[in-house]
């Protein structure tokens, strides 16, 4: 007699993604901000979280509100072992590449860690030039804490520097649009030229200067 139930097994349920590594010591996460802006510097931060104080809502800064953000700036702030907020400015964006510069800003914020880490989970696929093991994780702002943490310290550095410097310049719109190339922004760059904080290598900001 032939059972009603099929006799295949059912897959099993999918496993939230462990990260398993064999290394006695401190992890650090580290993200960066502000690649793809037209104007300001690139952030990057670093962050060696506490077992003991675990905090809830981390998550890639982009899956964020702002106000989510602020509250767990100052969660992070207040609950990690040690972290480190670096950049790299303009200057170093147009002279190396916002690549380069990138690595830089996350080298700065690895080497302002109070504790040295053992080891150093970056997002993305590119590692900066570090004295101890580094691992890339692509995505791993959504998969490694330590690295969600870090990307919310880096946006949100970068978000006051755009309000702040929105003061300094208000006919830019930098507190609304973050430096990046909306259709208002591009429009303040053919009113009113570039500032000094524009990336003079990004093609937008070459063309106005031309």
């Amino acid at each position: 007699m032939r059972s009603s139930k099929s006799s295949k097994a059912k897959p099993a349920a999918r496993l939230p993604v462990e990260l398993n590594w064999s290394i006695s010591g401190l992890m650090a996460g580290v993200d960066e901000a502000g690649r793809g802006p037209l104007a300001g510097p690139v952030m990057a931060a670093a962050v060696i979280l506490d077992d003991r104080q675990p905090i809830k809502g981390l998550a890639d800064s982009k899956k964020l509100t702002a106000k989510q953000r602020e509250k767990l700036f100052d969660e992070i702030r207040a609950k990690a072992l040690c972290c480190s907020v670096a950049q790299a400015s303009v200057e170093e964006i147009d002279q190396l590449n916002i690549l380069q510069a990138t690595l830089l800003a996350m080298r700065r914020a690895v080497d302002g860690l109070r504790l040295p880490p053992k080891l150093v989970l970056v997002d993305g696929n590119r590692l900066p030039a570090l004295t101890m093991q580094a691992k890339a994780i692509v995505k791993g702002d959504s998969l490694v804490p330590a690295i969600s943490a870090a990307s919310i310290l880096a946006k949100v550095s970068r978000d006051r520097w755009c309000a702040e410097y929105d003061l300094q310049f208000p006919q830019y719109g930098f507190a609304r649009h973050k430096g990046y190339g909306t259709a208002a922004h591009l429009a303040a760059l053919a009113e009113h030229g570039a500032c000094p904080e524009h990336r003079k290598t990004f093609r937008p900001v070459a063309e106005v200067l031309k």
